[in-house]
């Protein structure tokens, strides 16, 4: 049987024009698979987080060519050219398909399925704010929890964004208002987080990131991360009546009694210290609570998970140096954030530390080979060190693709729960650093549609939910502080930096020095 579709001018036009938009995706991802669309970003502005972070699932990524960061995958299939023609002359394009005369009734069943299964979806594609009877419940129930322990966020990169777009100036930044309605913001699919938002998602506790962009190692970063720190505790200031700044779990606790969202510093990478413990511990008086070891580029002291620096840089850990940063990160009583770093260097980290390390942003490698993830062994070296992983919902970390679930979210909560323990599972976004969020969790609004789904559909316990939501990383902070007091009970000093004498030149040639980790 011949079904003949005719399809008028304007549908072949939309067609085309599909296809163009196709063909020019396709494009354009092939510029980010080898490397150039960080260039197209830089030459716009600001380059956002994540433009050199993409994970790469393999170990081998020079020999293969592939960006810092990239997720490896086979050659992508590509169609070949439509068999499709078209009369210019006429004003309707024939379209003839062949069909087995049963295709029919095989279509009307699998209409019928299709209808069945859009009927029956889960909550998690309902649309935002909608619940059952039954989900409404656990929200009461949700709601109760989160009024007696604060829903802590591990990684939020909204402070970059404010210098992207505003340049830090925040008398342009209404951090009030609906950002999805707000020029550049609502244009931006790095933007998911304003105070509206924040309130709605249940927010308790949130650590901002002082993010500075690897290619200024070296250069400016030192003042880069101060300028970050500076817009952070300006934001906390201007925005007072929704937002505390805190240092302490006893801040946390204070401004969650007082209904306000605690809000704390983490410094997102060990290129920012200018390889001085003295920036280290100035970044500590001014509030920083978490030093993430490295971001997407070796330091000369720490390995990351990715850089291309060294051409063994997978294996490189922590040297002498950075095994005297962490031990000023235990005596400071600032947590040691391994996010980001190389397998190596989680393991020196783990070997040596004396307090209770975090994963402020990272998932399960065994879910999705990313070398940004936490491979089982690590995460088993987690709960003998009383940590914890903040699962990340960003989609190259979840699904090693460019779209997820939140089911998927659910398993990497589930599989660090199953290895490490309920004890060391917690959550760490890393809303507005990344452009390719979990379906049913595009913005900070829907921790609460998370933890309805844990509950309701995963058999999660109110206890459990509480130790994931907050309960988990107050314990490991608190632990991370006593470490401190009890070191500071038996005189315990400073780590001294080794400073370039006054008659000789820097051992690398720009504004800082490597004499402290030589």
């Amino acid at each position: 049987m011949n079904i003949t579709v005719v399809l008028g001018t304007s549908a072949k036009c939309d067609i085309d024009f599909e296809l163009t938009s196709s063909k020019q995706t396709l494009r354009k991802q092939g510029l980010v698979q080898f490397g150039l669309y960080p260039f197209l970003v830089l030459k716009a502005g600001y380059p956002d987080v994540h433009q050199t972070s993409r994970p790469s699932t393999s170990g081998n990524i020079r020999r293969e060519g592939l960006c810092n960061g990239q997720v490896h995958r086979g050659r992508e299939y590509e169609s070949p050219e439509s068999s499709v023609t078209s009369d210019r002359d006429h004003k309707k394009t024939v379209y003839e398909i062949q069909v087995r005369p049963c295709a029919g009734i095989v279509l009307v069943i699998i209409g019928v399925v299709v209808l069945f299964i859009w009927i029956a979806l889960p909550s998690s594609f309902e649309a935002p704010g909608s619940f059952s009877s039954h989900q409404e419940e656990t929200l009461e129930v949700v709601r109760r929890i989160l009024e007696e322990v604060p829903l802590i966020d591990g990684h939020n990169d909204l402070p970059w964004n404010i210098r992207k777009f505003v340049h830090n100036q925040l008398m342009y930044f209404n951090f009030s208002a609906d950002l999805t309605t707000v020029e550049p913001w609502s244009k931006s699919n790095w933007s998911q987080t304003d105070i509206p938002r924040l309130k709605k998602g249940m927010i308790g506790a949130q650590f901002w990131s002082a993010y500075v962009p690897c290619g200024r190692q070296h250069l400016d970063s030192v003042q880069t991360t101060m300028e970050q720190i500076d817009v952070i505790r300006r934001l906390a200031e201007t925005y007072s009546s929704d937002l505390q700044l805190v240092t302490s779990v006893k801040g946390i606790r204070e401004a969650h009694k007082a209904r306000k969202i605690a809000s704390l510093i983490g410094v997102e990478g060990g290129h920012s210290l200018g390889n001085s413990l003295a920036v280290l511990r100035t970044f500590h008086s001014l509030g920083a609570r978490y030093l993430t070891l490295t971001h997407t580029c070796d330091t000369l002291w720490a390995g990351c998970c990715s850089g291309l620096d060294s051409p063994d840089n997978e294996q490189q850990g922590l040297s002498p140096f950075g095994l005297s940063v962490l031990r000023e990160l235990n005596r400071l009583g600032m947590m040691v954030d391994l996010s980001h770093t190389s397998v190596k260097t989680m393991e020196d980290a783990l070997n040596y530390t004396l307090a209770p390390v975090i994963f402020s942003h990272s998932c399960a490698y065994a879910l999705c080979t990313s070398l940004r993830n936490v491979p089982d062994h690590v995460l088993k070296q987690v709960a003998l060190n009383d940590g914890i992983v903040m699962v990340s919902f960003y989609s190259y970390f979840i699904s090693c693709n460019s779209t997820s679930t939140m089911e998927q979210v659910i398993a990497h909560i589930n599989h660090i729960k199953n290895v490490a323990g309920e004890d060391h599972v917690g959550l760490g976004a890393g809303y507005d650093g990344i452009n390719h969020t979990t379906q049913g969790l595009e913005d900070v609004s829907h921790y609460p549609r998370l933890l309805i789904s844990l509950m309701t559909n995963h058999s999660w316990t109110e206890n459990q939910i509480k130790k994931l939501a907050g309960n988990n990383l107050l314990r490991v902070f608190s632990k991370v502080e006593k470490v401190r007091d009890e070191w500071k009970e038996d005189g315990m000093q400073p780590v001294e930096d080794i400073l370039v004498p006054l008659n000789k030149e820097p051992l690398l040639p720009n504004c800082t020095d490597g004499y402290n980790i030589t």
